[in-house]
């Protein structure tokens, strides 16, 4: 598992997209209704690194759950190499910068902090800023996971994999367990750096969390 982490990392040299990864975005699906703003704050995973426009998980999430009907329309907020650290530190601008508050928010920070084997308490400490700003701001967050590998060791496992499922509970926040599964074992998911997930990497990953994410967008009013 320990060649999953780097997803979260900065690759050398400029980033290039792989060849399944150059496929075409989908055209914007209409929908009808409210639209729904929705934060996603995260690192490469979200910055879609070594991909084309349109081609990162927060884009292709948002044709999924337009696909579905819901109007949503998605902020990507990821930063390439970002720890938690850095997500807390931005929060706020990140926050401000959107044309109406957000109704949801998904968050995938961690796995840097894992690749520079930071403390897990700052990354305790640092997740749950965040998720306490956003639910004092009545934002309803979808929390997605990272599993320590077992290179770092069994006490630094012991310390890091519990703090997802804690924080979650803690906050009432929905939780991917570890969002990174669907491509485990699966290296043709991956950009030549064995690193970066590729186009279908990215659609394998939204196609495990899209339930998850629909059923936490809160119901219109009324």
């Amino acid at each position: 598992m320990a060649f999953m982490l780097g997803a979260c990392g900065q690759g050398a040299g400029a980033p290039t997209a792989s060849e399944s990864a150059a496929a075409e975005a989908p055209p914007e699906i209409p929908v009808m209704g409210p639209a729904v703003p929705v934060l996603a704050l995260g690192d490469s995973l979200f910055a879609g690194y070594g991909l084309e426009p349109g081609q990162s998980y927060p884009a292709r999430l948002e044709a999924a759950l337009r696909a579905r009907g819901i109007n949503a329309q998605i902020t990507n907020a990821g930063v390439s190499g970002d720890t938690t650290a850095g997500g807390l530190q931005r929060l706020d601008f990140a926050l401000s910068g959107m044309k109406e508050p957000p109704a949801l928010a998904i968050i995938s920070l961690g796995g840097n902090d894992m690749l520079r084997a930071l403390p897990p308490e700052q990354t305790r400490q640092n997740l749950d800023a965040i998720l306490t700003t956003l639910t004092e701001r009545k934002v309803k967050v979808v929390l997605l996971g990272m599993l320590s590998p077992p290179n770092l060791g069994a006490d630094y496992r012991g310390a890091f994999d519990p703090i997802y499922p804690a924080l979650a509970k803690k906050h009432g926040a929905t939780l991917v367990p570890f969002f990174l599964q669907p491509l485990i074992g699966r290296p043709d998911l991956l950009q030549a750096d064995n690193i970066h997930p590729t186009l279908p990497g990215i659609d394998k990953l939204v196609e495990a969390t899209v339930d998850d994410v629909a059923k936490a967008v809160p119901k219109p009013k009324g």
